[in-house]
């Protein structure tokens, strides 16, 4: 089994939650050259996904990932996709992953994720 990632993932964000586009934009300066990882900010395009069959409020709570075998990822699996991507940065993909850790892991993004789309929208980050 390779350990390489899959020659394409689409990674769907909203660039209006400035905790969020701060986290891409670190992950998009890192990356020598876009041509693995499609990045789709669903704030400026929210029209491409009602062909994925996604909820723009779902998109905009938790990062989704698409990766090369067409597989959606959510969340704390979304964050491990697209880290792994990242030069540099993959390591971290492994141990979000783990047994044992997974679960840690799926409780604080969802936790975390729930809290930031609640202080986004009260502030008005749409």
């Amino acid at each position: 089994m390779s350990n390489t990632p899959n020659p394409t993932a689409t990674v769907y964000y909203n660039s209006a939650c400035p905790v969020c586009d701060a986290g891409i934009c670190a992950m998009r300066e890192r990356l020598a050259a876009d041509g693995d990882v499609q990045w789709v900010d669903v704030h400026q395009h929210p029209e491409v996904l009602d062909a994925l069959g996604l909820e723009l409020e779902a998109v905009r709570e938790r990062l989704h990932v698409a990766d090369g075998q067409g597989r959606m990822q959510v969340g704390a699996d979304a964050l491990a996709a697209a880290l792994r991507r990242v030069p540099r940065w993959g390591w971290l993909a492994a141990p979000l992953r783990w047994w044992g850790v997974r679960k840690v892991t799926d409780l604080f993004y969802n936790a975390f994720a729930r809290r930031l789309y609640r202080w986004n929208r009260a502030k008005g980050h749409w």
